[in-house]
């Protein structure tokens, strides 16, 4: 029994007591006067829309937010930590929820963050800087290469790869309707797609991980028709092949038995009530040309849409051998999604999360740096994802080689994520991230959705006037030194000096 189910009954006993105790004493309208507000204000918690946790837990959901709007001032860092192993201060959840609910996104008293601390960055402004008009376009980039047929005009920010499943079904519509309003694309995650993913017609891009979910035979392995009648929907603009990701590379998908209803286990082709788990490795290919050919099955499948893949650097020459591949079977992928050490996910092996894979920075850089020297750069798209909150971090991404970035972390916030670190109980008590329908109707779709709208549009706005800023009209100007890093109280480098750039096609000599 919930809390909402058990604040119901217990208001209906007490109003019984009151009319019982009112027969056999007339002045019990004190009782009145001291429990009527209580009752009026579960029953206003639970009808309005804004909260889900006073949606789900009437009257004691209020404490939270009046603890947290007297917490302490000191209190400016919570648990996260960013690139570089710094806290990331709270004022950056709180940007994230400003934006969210379209409210006024200054600060008082300037910056949060020690300016002469190791690690702090900035970029370079110019004193002749731009208006926003002079940057039309470049919140836009065209997601196709040479062999694609249906390429896609993607926004610079979308929403990062989370499965149904995962979330609740509330979360899913709530993130594909966002989509559909600011006009950005939600990955599916590995989970499939399912008719929530297509009810408000969104933009998708469908990931494809290592259990083909979706898309497999009885024994699990890939099923080329299935694929098919999924990819050609309209709403399909990009495939993803998941290889890796940051939260978890070398580690298969899990989704829990509580998790997985009847629902999830027929739209991922698996037996209900059971644990999920993906393999580590995909079954479709064995090597860089395999993972070459496959790209060009799926791109054929789908009538010619933008193909790309998903990773977590790990081992490099790995990586190069893929671009040798691109080389020698002619077929290129039209993006590749770089993914951090530093990504989330509800549930991972906590060294699998902590110390594998390259973080975002270094892996973007190393992959860009690696598609330049093999000359295929112009023909590839790249996306950064891992802890993507703000426009600076679109900024120091893009000025390492990205196109666009995926955010996932961010858009759970703007949907009213807590960081309550329930994801694997079942037990999300925003409606999040659960299969409890007692729970996910405290998640308002309508409500959700212009708050992930008003995110997306907020942080690239953000992003924009930075650029602005930095008196450049096109994204192709943003190089790596317009990024700076205190590296100690005395000395300032330049993001090109950490990660030096290289020349076109200088990795094809010999």
């Amino acid at each position: 029994m919930n809390v909402r189910t058990i604040f119901i009954w217990l208001s209906v006993i007490t109003l019984c007591l009151i009319g019982l105790w009112y027969t056999v004493w007339k002045p019990v309208i004190w009782s009145l006067v001291l429990i009527g507000p209580i009752i009026l204000v579960g029953i206003l918690d639970m009808i309005q829309k804004r909260h889900a946790i006073r949606r789900n837990f009437p009257v004691i959901g209020n404490f939270r937010y009046m603890l947290e709007s007297i917490r302490p001032e000191i209190m400016q860092y919570f648990v996260e930590t960013d690139t570089e192993g710094r806290p990331i201060p709270k004022i950056m959840r709180s940007l994230i929820y400003r934006r969210a609910k379209d409210v006024r996104d200054t600060e008082p008293f300037g910056t949060q963050l020690d300016v002469y601390d190791a690690g702090y960055e900035w970029m370079e402004h110019s004193i002749y800087a731009k208006n926003l008009e002079d940057l039309n376009g470049v919140d836009r980039v065209l997601v196709g290469g040479p062999h694609c047929k249906l390429p896609y005009n993607a926004s610079i920010l979308n929403i990062s790869a989370m499965s149904f499943g995962s979330l609740s079904k509330n979360a899913v519509l709530a993130l594909n309707q966002g989509a559909k309003i600011g006009g950005f694309a939600h990955n599916t995650g590995e989970g499939s797609i399912c008719s929530y993913h297509l009810e408000h017609g969104g933009d998708l891009i469908w990931q494809i991980g290592t259990g083909y979910f979706g898309c497999r035979t009885k024994e699990g392995k890939f099923d080329p028709e299935a694929f098919r009648e999924k990819a050609v929907i309209e709403s399909v603009k990009m495939i993803e092949i998941k290889l890796s990701q940051g939260a978890k590379p070398g580690h298969g998908g899990i989704l829990p038995s509580q998790k997985n209803t009847e629902e999830i286990a027929a739209i991922r082709m698996v037996e209900p009530h059971t644990d999920v788990l993906s393999p580590p490795v995909h079954s479709a290919f064995k090597d860089p040309q395999g993972l070459m050919g496959f790209v060009q099955q799926l791109r054929e499948l789908s009538g010619g849409k933008p193909v790309g893949f998903k990773l977590c650097v790990g081992r490099k020459d790995e990586f190069r051998s893929i671009c040798q591949a691109m080389i020698d079977t002619g077929i290129t992928p039209d993006f590749i999604t770089v993914d951090g050490a530093e990504g989330g996910t509800g549930a991972a092996p906590v060294e699998f999360s902590n110390i594998l894979g390259v973080p975002i920075l270094d892996g973007l850089a190393f992959v860009s740096d690696t598609l330049t020297g093999f000359d295929l750069k112009r023909h590839i798209k790249l996306i950064a994802s891992g802890k993507m909150f703000s426009g600076f971090h679109m900024a120091r991404a893009m000025a390492l080689g990205a196109d666009m970035c995926n955010s996932a972390r961010a858009m759970m916030l703007a949907l009213g994520c807590i960081q309550a670190l329930k994801c694997n109980t079942n037990t999300c008590p925003t409606g999040v991230a659960t299969q409890s329908p007692k729970l996910m109707k405290g998640l308002v779709v309508s409500d959700k959705a212009h708050r992930v709208a008003n995110f997306h549009h907020n942080t690239v706005e953000s992003f924009l006037e930075l650029i602005a800023a930095t008196g450049i009209s096109d994204l192709e100007d943003l190089d790596r030194s317009f990024i700076n890093r205190r590296i100690s109280s005395n000395e300032v480098i330049k993001y090109h000096q950490i990660y030096p750039p290289v020349e076109p096609g200088s990795l094809l000599v010999g």
